[in-house]
């Protein structure tokens, strides 16, 4: 005990208090904003590696997006990256971002379900799927439970079975040799249950989009519950996502 003590003393808290309001350190970028300033609009789309940038409006899908910064480095007047985080949705639609539309992005209420709400909002078991990701997704939803973002406070963890699990976390773009696993891994967790997918490559396909390895027809079979934008995700979207999907708003 007095040893931990003095390491408290020493190194003071090593989690972050707050997750919901912290700024993020170093280069990070986050939901981005597009200007009404006029450019050379065909240039603009045809930098994007994903066909994430759309023209008259200029917009950019936050599913589909890399968030590799080309755009807003060829065109600083016209786009650039803010260090907002909170990057979960429950409609596919609303990670779109509009030029000359500045909004965080938020759920609808309308469309989470009640059970939701009820049996999971104060600890949630979830299945993680890395269903041919690249382990960088996997890697930053790791460090979601470490001390500094210690998302087990709030009670969502990551468990080893799909039987113990509430729900499922996606990441990869879901490989044909993936396709089946994720079904089994779906089947098996229990009723009432939630599918969250987490980063672009799960939301969209990625840079992988279509191409013939990927079988993405189990996303075409049941309705999905959240949404993470990020390449990867960072934690802090990730826990602030969840926690906006089961926990009530106050008010």
């Amino acid at each position: 005990m007095i040893s931990n003590i003095k390491i408290l003393y020493h190194q003071g808290k090593q989690f972050i208090p707050d997750v919901t309001t912290v700024e993020v350190p170093g280069i990070f970028r986050g939901r981005p904003i597009i200007s009404v300033n006029k450019i050379d609009e065909n240039l603009l789309r045809e930098l994007c590696p994903t066909e994430a940038i759309a023209t008259n409006p200029v917009s950019i899908d936050l599913g589909k997006c890399t968030f590799c910064g080309a755009c807003a480095a060829k065109f600083p007047d016209k786009i650039s990256f803010t260090k907002e985080y909170k990057l979960s949705v429950n409609k596919r639609e609303d990670l779109i971002i509009y030029e000359g539309v500045d909004k965080p992005l938020v759920l609808d209420e309308n469309r989470i379900r009640k059970e939701i709400r009820s049996m999971f909002g104060g600890s949630l078991k979830l299945r993680q799927i890395s269903a041919a990701g690249d382990n960088s997704c996997e890697w930053e939803l790791n460090a979601a439970g470490n001390v500094n973002f210690d998302m087990g406070r709030f009670g969502i963890e990551f468990v080893a079975s799909p039987r113990h699990a509430d729900g499922i976390v996606i990441t990869g773009p879901i490989s044909e040799n993936m396709a089946e696993p994720t079904q089994i891994c779906y089947d098996a967790t229990p009723d009432p249950k939630i599918i969250i997918l987490a980063g672009t490559d799960a939301i969209s396909g990625g840079i992988f989009s279509g191409a013939p390895a990927l079988n993405r027809s189990f996303l075409d079979k049941y309705p999905i519950d959240l949404y993470i934008a990020g390449n990867p995700v960072h934690p802090l979207a990730f826990i602030n996502g969840v926690l906006a999907l089961i926990r009530k708003k106050k008010k």
